[in-house]
């Protein structure tokens, strides 16, 4: 049992699941910085205020804090629109890599490789 305990601990899969939940929380943290810290501030000097969380409609007695709601549907949008870009830009920079990877044409070992391969396989006489 303890056996299949360490192999479950130490598979490659889950190490590279917990690694990449380490990153993408420290990359929220980055983000989440980056809308507080910068991006609401400018929409404060334009605006007037950096939340909207102040906004509410009253019914009756019931307020209904739609301004909570509008903030946090900022908040998604710039997040949004900021992980496109950067996605958009690894994109752009792995299909470079690929394009040059294709075009550098098969390495010594594989032409030698091939060469066995066809000499193999060519009758004898």
């Amino acid at each position: 049992m303890i056996q299949d305990l360490k192999k479950f601990l130490f598979k490659d899969s889950l190490i590279d699941v917990a690694v990449a939940f380490i990153l993408a929380t420290a990359f929220g943290l980055v983000v989440k910085s980056l809308v507080n810290d910068i991006l609401m501030p400018i929409i404060a000097a334009i605006v007037g205020k950096p939340s909207f969380d102040d906004v509410v409609i009253n019914l009756g007695d019931t307020p209904i804090k739609i301004g909570v709601f509008i903030t946090l549907f900022i908040n998604f949008l710039i997040i949004g629109t900021v992980l496109f870009f950067i996605v958009r830009a690894i994109e752009r920079a792995t299909r470079g890599r690929k394009a040059e990877e294709n075009t550098a044409g098969p390495t010594q070992e594989v032409v030698l490789l091939t060469e066995i391969r066809d000499a193999l396989a060519a009758p004898r006489s």
